[in-house]
Formats: C-alpha cells, structure tokens, sequence
C-alpha cells in the first residue's frame, strides 16, 4: 500500500490541484495522477427492491473519513436486467431533503453523464474533484430514467431517502413533493482520495453492526460512533470505518425469510477484502446462524458450534491470504428475544462461540463486545440501559459502548 518517495511527491502535488480545481471531475485513467483512494462509505447490497422508472432519489451518507476528491459506486446485482441511471449529483447535505446551494457537482461515468449497468454488474463514477471532512454528510441523488424489474437495495437504511417520482431533480436544492423511504438504493461506496497512509477497517457484520435499533437520521451505528470517537484523536484520523453489516445476515448460509442476503463466506470478498483501502476486518456475526436452528426449523440451518468456528476460521484464513487483519468480535446477549429466536440450546452455542473467540487464538484480535454491552446480573442478556427494546438490538447508548470497547492502539499494532 506504500508508495515509493517520487510517487508520494507526485501524490501530493495531484491533491494540491485537486483542491484548488474548480473542474467537476477528472481524467478517470489519467496516467500520471494515482491518488490513494479509499472507502469513506459503504452500504452493502442485499436485496431486490421495487422498479423506480423515472424517480430521482437523494440518499445522505456520513463519510468516515476526509479527502480532496470522491467517487461512487452504483450497483445492479439484484436487477433483472440492464438498467440506465444518472443523471447523479453529489453535494453537501443541508437537512431533510434538502442541499447546500452551490456545493454540489455532477458525477460522470466513462465521461458521461448516464450509464448503463448490465444486470448483477456494478459501475464506478469517474473521480471528482470534491473536497470532504470527516464525518461530513453528503446528499447524492440520482435519477432513474427507466427502471428494470427490479432495483438493488440495502434493506436496513437507517436513513430517510427522498423518491420523487416523474421528474429529473437531481439538481434540486429540496424535493419538498418526494416520499421518504428508509433503504438504500443502487448506492453501495462512496470513495475517498485520502492521505497516503489512510486506511479502512470494514465492519461485517449482521443486524447489530447495520445499526438496528438506533436513533434513525443520527448515525448511530456501532461503526458511526467509532468513526467519531477516531476522529477525535489526531493519532487515528487516517482511519475510515465503513458499515458492512446486512441485516439477518449469516455467515454458512444465504439469505432465507426472515434472514438477508449472502452469507458472509460469499460476500466476503466483495463487501471486505475488495474494499478500497482496507487494512483491518472487525467480524461480529453468528447470531442469525444459531437462531435460524428455532426460526426455520430445517436440518440445514441447525448448525451446531462448530460449524460457525469453522466458518469463522474459514473468513480468517481468506483474510490472511490477502494480508489483511481480522479481528473477532464476541456475540452478545440474546435472551428475552421473542421465541423461537432465543433457546436454551442457542445460548449453549453461543457462549461456545465465544469462548474460542475469546481463547482459540485464531483471529488477530479478540473485541469483546458482549462483555460491554452484557448485564452483569443476567450475562445473558443486555444491560436494560443498553437494551433497544427487543433485546437483542442494543439501542444507541449501547452501540457507543461497543464503539469504546475497541482499543484504538489495535490500529496502529504490527503495521
């Protein structure tokens, strides 16, 4: 990931005229500029949503990190077939539907301003020159002109998108006509051209990392409030934190009602490991693998202890071959969920998992998230100060508590 001295000079001197650049984008294979790109966002696909022919939608993410330039990721893996999109716009966000007048920049594709994804393809726009902060929320809004059967969607927002049907409005400073949704939809990174020694720890993980039960439209996210607590120390801003959780996620077994999307040994590769700028892994997943044994009731999804470990041993092992830190993250309380989601047996399996998480030695290091968030009178279930309600999900005091589990100094250990 580290440069040579010449191609650090020449990194510098292309962020400089980036900056200073009153140009929209640049050259997107410019032989000479190589800036160090890294994902400042993410949201990952995980399921087909409805057509939206002819509809603008203007989704707000919270980037992770700072940087002299961006670039998105739109995705058609759950299309059913080839889809037009764009125009797409990009520019500070200034509350509900609304945007900063004279802050936004349109984003081209190959030069263009529309492009065509072929069904299960994803795009990536041509870089522009758009100076964020970290933590800066941004409104990138895009026009659907003529929809598939289907659009791709991340299910579990946790943030209120604007859908106005029958009109371009990408350019729009509001759309006060627009109906409010809560999933993402084609939009799967968003970025960054960081400093040269900025890096991304991806969070995989299920329903607790996507933020259920958070505060919506306050980014409350586990991964939000590390993101925050990093940037407040000048030791650990090179850092971006991006949410890989999926709701219902597991990691043996795709998605089956009321569980989502690919399991985390099919997507692992996509949604981690292929990350622009990843150096870092955080796993908390396996809760959805035990409860779907009650909840579904086939002899496939009754996995036992074991086969998770050997799941999780599986995921390490990938991220090893692509040098790349993993680090394992306890599961936390369970009991008091409304049944079949919580057993007795599933508990079992539980504090099996975690007790090799804890002592297996396999990951590179141990965050023991149920530890902080667990009730020390009942180990088995949330703090009720930290319980969102369902007792599972924690609420957002709870998803800073595990946030502050995570030693700081796991960033800058053994590079």
């Amino acid at each position: 990931m580290r440069r040579s001295a010449l191609r650090h000079v020449t990194l510098a001197l292309w962020l400089s005229a980036l900056a200073a650049s009153a140009c929209a984008s640049l050259a997107p294979d410019a032989s000479t500029d190589h800036p160090h790109w890294v994902d400042g966002w993410a949201a990952s696909p995980d399921s087909a949503g409805p057509p939206l022919a002819a509809s603008t939608v203007r989704q707000v993410v919270r980037i992770s990190i700072g940087g002299a330039g961006v670039r998105v990721r739109l995705s058609n893996l759950y299309g059913s077939g080839p889809i037009t999109l764009g125009p797409v716009h990009i520019a500070s966000y200034a509350g509900g539907s609304a945007i900063r007048p004279g802050t936004g920049r349109a984003l081209t594709f190959g030069g263009k301003t529309t492009v065509t994804i072929a069904k299960g393809a994803d795009v990536l726009s041509d870089p522009a020159a758009f100076p964020v902060s970290a933590l800066e929320e941004l409104a990138v809004t895009l026009y659907v002109a003529s929809g598939a059967g289907a659009s791709t969607t991340h299910l579990l927002g946790q943030q209120t998108a604007f859908i106005a049907s029958g009109v371009d409005a990408t350019t729009a400073i509001s759309l006060p006509k627009a109906k409010p949704d809560d999933s993402r939809y084609f939009l799967t990174d968003v970025q960054v051209a960081a400093a040269p020694e900025a890096h991304t720890l991806v969070a995989l993980g299920d329903s607790i990392t996507d933020g259920a039960g958070s505060t919506e439209n306050r980014n409350a996210r586990w991964p939000d409030a590390l993101a925050a607590r990093l940037h407040a120390d000048p030791a650990f801003s090179t850092v971006a934190v991006v949410d890989a959780g999926i709701a219902g996620n597991r990691i043996l077994h795709d998605g089956a009602d009321p569980f989502l999307g690919p399991s985390a040994l099919s997507r692992f590769e996509r949604d981690a490991v292929d990350a622009s700028g990843v150096q870092w892994v955080l796993l908390l997943e396996g809760i959805n693998d035990i409860a779907a044994a009650d909840v579904l009731k086939t002899p496939e999804a009754n996995v036992s202890a074991q086969q998770i470990i050997d799941g999780m041993k599986a995921l390490i092992a990938r991220a090893h071959a692509k040098h790349l830190k993993i680090w394992g993250a306890t599961l936390t309380p369970f009991a008091g969920a409304e049944a079949p989601f919580y057993t007795a047996a599933g508990e079992a399996k539980r504090a099996a998992v975690n007790r090799w998480i804890r002592t297996g030695g396999a990951f590179d290091a141990v965050v023991d998230f149920d530890q902080a968030v667990r009730d020390p009178a009942h180990p088995e279930r949330l703090l009720p100060a930290f319980d969102s309600g369902d007792h599972v999900h924690p609420n957002d005091a709870g998803y800073k508590a595990l946030a502050a589990a995570i030693d700081p100094h796991l960033f800058t250990a053994n590079q």
